[in-house]
């Protein structure tokens, strides 16, 4: 069969890398710059300039973008404040300034994941600070000042110039039971309670006002419906008090998923829905008729987890600047409204995100397959790199570049992925092998992976490893349908597509069969587990505060998703012997291969008990087995030094389980039950 990676071994010298090794040094480099000199090492052994701390120290983040006062304000992530959140302003000259410091930690927990914590107005800022939940204004030459009560939260705030009021969604913690939502108006200047504009509903979000002040657009969803599911979109009148009017559902009658409302200049109302399987960009008539304004099997929204995505804006009147994806590449596109005319711009980036109106040009930031990541400008035809955050900057011969595949899973269905070779310039895998194969799986389970450069995956093709980025079944970006299709089957739709795409490759020639790993996090670490317990494909897994008790997650999980195991696996307590059925913590019988467990020890959502229960169950059993803690960390491990420590100790279990020894300088891992390893230390014969 075809190996991908180019491997006939040279008539050459054969070196075994088993210590430490620096690319600068002499033992990393092609002789003479020599690419056929490549040192022969075992795959996973390999010396990168990518070190675990590279990945997240230097790899800053835009979150959000707004237009203020002829300048671009952004929320940026800072890797070496460990990823606290500051507030920017870019300038229409390219000069960036510090608005708010990364130590404020701008962060809003309105439906917990949050979004949309900043407004800018003029040359004031108003934020939400992520440890106390307060709504803060910043202005010229005054102290800050908290403008909300206690307990409650605020996000997806707009101004409203009308008595100096800011129109908010807020989340209302003081009561008993569930918080309760809705708008509210906030004084700009004074603290205190607010007005409440809407409210009797489960979710609110995605408030927008007209440019001249007079119609107020907004989404509600009710339980059990997750926001993909169905929301409905309201439209009413505002009085010259301020008081809403007329107010009226739009399309009543009609579901599905809507998002994105957005009044044009004009004040006509444009909404993205997926009526048609597709979120694509609707413009809504004076008779309340629905235009699909650009029919496409295409993706104009992502699942709405957090709130504040932008897919589209517009550059004047009658244009459009839109972003989508189809068959998981990005695109951005110039639509002419009055004509139909599509013209396509920017045709080679991988995500496009947060497509903002500017005062000059409309906004977006981008990201590429390569290291490049920013905030880019529409000029023309093309477009112009603004900003660029602080990223990990790998040479091009390195970066290992994604192959989008599909391939057939169980039932006769279809599922897709990413797959990355491994890269590198100065190193071999021995005659005759193939790399060990890492399956990564994204979250959600509503979410996807993404042809975006990302360092984490670089970090482990530079040493050697394949790996395959999962799109299983119920991810996003290929419609309504596929998005869907994982309901009733969390815990066994998803494991079958990892396991399928694994045999894929393997059926190929393209990894080996015998060193095959998954990892995940959260609902991708259910996946992960739950395809050690009841599959004998992997024979390695790595569970970042995985989910492993399904039971835990249908009694105690927060408001936002209080409902949706109802549409994943089924009603609880009525479905309760198919949650045991699909939790692998009720399954560790079937769990007999090496496993590291990473564990936020204050995770509110995965319990660290259960991660040591699975921990102690496997040292019992004599199953190879490491637990990593982290104090004071939560779910997702945001502390930069955490995930350092974490990527660290996931590349020393990889080396032992496999056989083979990483190159550099790495904290040893205790490994229980290290003696029943399968694989030991490879050894090159030359």
């Amino acid at each position: 069969m075809t190996h991908p990676f180019g491997g006939i071994a040279l008539s050459l010298t054969f070196f075994l890398l088993l210590n430490a090794c620096s690319p600068e040094g002499e033992s990393g480099r092609a002789p003479n710059g020599n690419q056929d000199a490549r040192i022969v090492a075992p795959y996973g052994s390999w010396a990168s300039p990518l070190g675990a701390a590279d990945v997240y120290e230097q790899s800053d983040n835009i979150a959000e973008l707004q237009s203020v006062g002829g300048a671009i304000c952004f929320a940026e992530s800072e890797g070496t404040s460990g990823g606290r959140v500051g507030i920017k302003r870019l300038e229409p000259d390219g000069s960036v300034s510090q608005s708010i410091p990364a130590a404020f930690n701008v962060g809003t927990k309105v439906h917990e994941y949050g979004g949309a914590a900043f407004l800018g107005i003029g040359q004031s800022l108003f934020v939400t600070k992520k440890e106390d939940q307060l709504f803060y204004r910043f202005a010229p030459n005054q102290p800050e000042l908290a403008l909300t009560p206690n307990g409650t939260r605020h996000a997806d705030c707009i101004s409203y110039p009308k008595g100096s009021r800011i129109i908010c969604v807020r989340e209302d913690h003081r009561g008993a039971g569930e918080a309760k939502a809705s708008l509210v108006t906030i004084n700009l200047n004074f603290p205190g309670e607010g007005d409440t504009l809407v409210s009797g509903h489960d979710f609110i979000a995605a408030p927008t006002l007209s440019q001249d002040n007079s119609q107020l657009a907004w989404l509600t969803w009710e339980h059990p419906d997750m926001p993909w599911d169905n929301t409905v979109l309201w439209l009413g009148q505002l009085d010259r008090k301020g008081q809403l009017q007329n107010v009226h559902q739009v399309f009543k009658g009609k579901r599905g998923a809507l998002t994105q409302p957005l009044f044009s200049p004009d004040g006509t109302l444009y909404v993205v829905a997926d009526f048609n399987n597709w979120w694509n960009i609707y413009r809504i008539a004076a008779d309340g008729a629905a235009e699909n304004i650009l029919p496409r099997k295409a993706e104009f929204a992502v699942p709405d987890w957090r709130l504040g995505h932008h897919n589209y804006a517009f550059e004047s009147p009658g244009v459009l600047i839109a972003s989508f994806t189809r068959q998981g590449e990005a695109f951005l596109a110039r639509i002419h409204l009055d004509t139909g005319v599509v013209e396509q711009l920017a045709a080679d980036f991988a995500e496009i995100s947060q497509v903002i109106s500017g005062e000059d040009a409309v906004y977006f930031v981008g990201a590429k397959t390569t290291p490049e990541r920013g905030i880019y400008k529409v000029t023309g035809r093309g477009v112009e790199l603004m900003y660029a955050p602080q990223l990990p900057r790998l040479k091009p011969e390195y970066v290992s570049k994604a192959r989008a595949i599909t391939f057939a899973t169980a039932g006769n269905k279809s599922a897709y992925g990413y797959f990355y070779a491994p890269v590198n310039p100065h190193f071999i895998g021995p005659h005759d092998s193939r790399p060990p194969l890492l399956v990564m799986l994204h979250g959600g389970p509503t979410a996807k992976a993404s042809l975006a450069y990302r360092s984490d995956i670089q970090f482990w093709t530079s040493r050697g490893f394949a790996v395959l980025d999962v799109n299983y079944r119920g991810s996003s970006g290929f419609g309504r349908k596929f998005r869907q299709s994982l309901y009733g089957l969390w815990g066994k739709a998803d494991v079958e597509d990892a396991v399928y795409g694994a045999r894929y490759l393997v059926d190929r020639g393209w990894v080996d069969g015998d060193k095959l790993a998954i990892r995940g996090s959260s609902a991708g670490g259910l996946t992960a587990l739950s395809s050690l317990a009841f599959y004998d494909v992997f024979k390695a897994g790595v569970s970042y505060g995985g989910i492993s008790d399904m039971t835990v997650l249908a009694k105690e999980t927060h408001k936002f998703e209080s409902h949706y195991l109802e549409k994943l696996v089924g009603p609880y307590p009525e479905a309760k012997a198919l949650y045991q059925a699909r939790s692998p913590l009720h399954h560790l019988q079937g769990l007999d291969e090496p496993l590291l467990l990473v564990q936020g020890l204050d995770d509110k959502v995965v319990p660290p008990s259960q991660s040591m229960s699975i921990f102690n169950a496997l040292k019992r059993k004599g199953v190879p087995t490491a637990f990593v803690g982290f104090e004071g960390d939560g779910s997702g491990f945001w502390r930069t030094e955490d995930r350092t420590s974490a990527l660290e100790a996931e590349l020393s279990f990889y080396g032992q389980v496999f056989g083979f020894r990483p190159a550099g300088e790495l904290p040893g891992l205790q490994l229980e039950n290290a003696g029943a390893l399968k694989h030991k230390l490879a050894v090159v014969e030359p």
